[in-house]
């Protein structure tokens, strides 16, 4: 009986003494947030300002390659390419000056911001409901999905 205590003691101890714990204090946590924070907000700024230059490539370019846009009323648009597209076609038709307001920042992990916002611009308005943005690991942020839709 001892000797069964003392191996399932064992085998507790060796079980949990391979294991790494993370902790995060809440001021790393907190670094760690406020630089992705940084990082998704200079993303964002390249897009607005690429699209408002009416760059449509530049601004698809912030897109990573398997990205998804919904953009509602148009339709979901899937990978670059199409996203690249779509955005060519307002710049074509006048759209620019796209703004941001009421913005909601939320970390959803060590890599990944959402943003909600009210948007617009000089012949639309809308809302985002969700622009994901993933760091990639290069240190830059890119939008993995997009949703958004036209209010009249």
């Amino acid at each position: 009986m001892r000797l069964t205590k003392l191996l399932t003691l064992s085998a507790f101890v060796l079980l949990f003494s391979s294991m790494t714990v993370h902790a995060t204090s809440p001021d790393e946590k907190a670094s760690t947030d406020q630089k992705l924070i940084v990082a998704v907000s200079k993303a964002s700024k390249a897009w607005k300002d690429a699209f408002n230059s009416g760059n449509a490539q530049a601004a698809a370019s912030l897109y990573e390659q398997d990205a998804t846009m919904t953009a509602a009323p148009f339709g979901t648009f899937k990978g670059r390419e199409a996203i690249q597209t779509f955005w060519s076609n307002l710049v074509e038709q006048g759209f620019d000056d796209v703004v941001y307001s009421n913005t909601v920042i939320k970390v959803i992990d060590e890599q990944t911001i959402s943003i909600s916002a009210d948007w617009r611009m000089n012949n639309a308005k809308g809302v985002i409901t969700n622009e994901l943005w993933v760091i990639q690991k290069d240190g830059s942020a890119l939008l993995r999905e997009d949703h958004f839709e036209v209010i009249p």
